[in-house]
């Protein structure tokens, strides 16, 4: 377990690289091109990014981000 003391200013440029992060992910899923393999690392990247996120952001925006429930699929 790891401590971190942060300015709110701080919080929130975290907050934004998640974001832009996992919105970035989301775009390339939706690529046909991408291979299985590659997709399935992408939406594992997609969790624990997610699972950061919710540390910081509001659960009205978390809902934004959630995976779907169905397995393989994101919102975008």
């Amino acid at each position: 377990m790891h401590g971190l003391l942060m300015t709110d200013l701080e919080q929130q440029e975290i907050e934004y690289l998640i974001k832009r992060e996992m919105e970035e992910i989301l775009f390339d899923i939706g690529d046909k091109r991408l291979d299985g393999m590659i997709k399935q690392a992408m939406q594992d990247r997609y969790e624990v990014l997610f699972n950061l996120f919710k540390r910081f952001a509001s659960k009205g925006e978390c809902v934004q981000y959630m995976p779907s429930k169905k397995k393989g699929t994101y919102r975008n």
